[in-house]
């Protein structure tokens, strides 16, 4: 039954679904993939059901051999792809011949891109999700080299298209809206007003759990300790350091620093995309006000 062997992997390769909602009062958080609607959409491209395992792919770097004819399609971002040898478009139905290559290249702008195969990557659920949880160690280990995937059945619906028209991801400034957190109060009074007036750079110290920003101080008001409390994706928390950090799919499900503000959830697609060194830029959602307008 294994049909896709991994050559290579680039800096992290996963697989992922829509993760395991539902859990995080035994400590477990959904993970999942972090751009949900392009995973959603390379699933979509072969004709399988959305939340079928798929590899997410951080950075490219990514090589597999088929071991029998498959489907395939690569969403995400947007990277140079060869299937024996020749170019291949993103966002297409892929056709990978039994002994056949697939390679994916850095990607030009965003980080994340998924490789869906029709019929799913078929390992054993752990908690009901085929996702890797990086933080929690939940589910599959990472991919390496060598490993050998198997494939579950062909759905019985085809794919109904070849390509689907994406808009290309931003490759400078990256716009998330943002509402006030449960603990903005625990700020002076202009910060909220600062983080929606300043860009923000995206840190090398970024990964699935999180990304850490590098920019304006957000100095808080009040000093003392913060119990332990639940966290969700888009969670923008902040450290003695005074620069915040943004929780991603892998995020942990109770943190102690204080939340400013929390990332639409619409917007946690893009989030996922920005790379090192990208600036971010937060705007207010509409209906909020900071202490300063």
């Amino acid at each position: 039954m294994s049909c896709l062997e991994i050559l290579a992997t680039g800096p992290l390769a996963t697989i992922q679904d829509l993760g395991r909602p539902g859990l995080a009062g035994i400590g477990v958080g959904r993970s999942g993939a972090a751009d949900a609607g392009s995973f959603r959409l390379a699933n979509r491209l072969v004709g399988n059901d959305e939340g079928a395992a798929a590899i997410e792919v951080t950075f490219g770097g990514l090589a597999v051999r088929a071991t029998r004819d498959l489907t395939a399609a690569v969403t995400g971002a947007p990277c140079p792809i060869t299937v024996d040898g020749r170019a291949a478009a993103v966002n297409s139905v892929l056709r990978i011949p039994a002994g056949v290559e697939l390679r994916m290249g850095v990607p030009g702008c965003g980080l994340r891109s998924y490789l869906a195969v029709r019929g799913g990557v078929a390992v054993p659920p752990v908690l009901g999700s085929r996702a890797t949880d990086v933080l929690a160690g939940v589910g599959p280990e990472p991919l390496a080299g060598g490993a050998v995937l198997p494939v579950g059945p062909p759905p019985a619906r085809f794919p109904q298209v070849d390509v689907a028209p994406v808009a290309v991801c931003p490759a400078d400034e990256i716009v998330l809206s943002v509402a006030p957190g449960p603990r903005h109060d625990w700020f002076v009074d202009d910060a909220l007003a600062t983080l929606v007036s300043k860009p923000y750079e995206v840190t090398a110290d970024s990964n699935r759990i999180g990304m850490r920003l590098d920019g304006p101080a957000l100095d808080r008001s009040r000093t003392e300790e913060l119990p332990s409390e639940g966290m969700v994706a888009g969670a923008l928390q902040v450290p003695p350091s005074a620069r915040p950090t943004l929780f991603l799919a892998d995020h942990p499900v109770t943190g102690g620093y204080p939340v400013i503000a929390v990332v639409a959830a619409a917007d946690l697609d893009a989030a996922a995309q920005a790379r090192p060194g990208q600036r971010i830029r937060f705007r207010l959602k509409k209906g909020f006000r900071t202490r300063l307008s």
